[in-house]
């Protein structure tokens, strides 16, 4: 069995004053309080003391902001992976209030898949694919990706067996948090959960995905 460990870190706090679904939008950066999110990550895997061998983030500014200063605590250079990537969706670009607006319950005609955006089985695929090509690359340390919450999570219910469709309300999936696995006889398995940003989190707005 390895030693090796692969963790999703989330990106941290938006700069969205307007408080839209910025989804795959160009141009959102983290906030002030997203930079120290996103360094409290950095520190709690610097603080960790393992060796970090690859480090892959999404290719949206958010995530590479993220990344940052886990490239400089770590001393790894930042890979890009589509695969990592926000899903997509169709309130894109719009307010969260406009899940209450009747003229858009049409798009929520099928939560299961959802209706309103790709697959959960898609995004759950991808990420899938994206960890297990990382893991069979050659190198030693641990890989660290960094993502968004939708597809963190895809790959926690997946890897843990449960049902993709779920509550987007619901999810245990906070900014800048680290899910660890291991690969185990061939198999993923979900070892740890943290929060590193968590005294910052009362003082942070998360509005930004479905």
């Amino acid at each position: 069995m390895s030693d090796r460990q692969l963790h999703l870190v989330r990106h941290a706090e938006v700069q969205n004053p307007e408080g839209v679904l910025y989804g795959r939008l160009p141009g959102y950066g983290l906030s002030e309080l997203g930079h120290r999110m996103a360094e409290a990550a950095a520190h709690e895997l610097r603080g960790s003391d393992r060796a970090v061998g690859r480090l892959i983030a999404s290719p949206l500014l958010r995530a590479q902001q993220s990344a940052a200063p886990i490239s400089q605590a770590m001393g790894a250079e930042v890979e890009i992976d589509e695969r990592l990537i926000e899903p997509t969706n169709s309130f894109e670009g719009l307010p969260r209030s406009a899940f209450g607006r009747p003229r858009y319950w049409h798009r929520f005609w099928n939560p299961f898949r959802p209706s309103w955006g790709e697959p959960y089985r898609w995004i759950a695929d991808r990420v899938r694919a994206a960890m297990d090509d990382a893991w069979e690359s050659e190198g030693d340390g641990d890989i660290v990706m960094v993502s968004h919450q939708a597809v963190i999570w895809a790959a926690h219910r997946d890897v843990n067996g449960e049902p993709l469709f779920h509550n987007p309300a619901k999810r245990r999936c906070e900014l800048s948090s680290i899910t660890s696995f291991e690969r185990r006889s061939g198999r993923w398995t979900e070892i740890d959960y943290r929060s590193p940003a968590a005294a910052l989190l009362a003082s942070s707005v998360d509005v930004g995905a479905v």
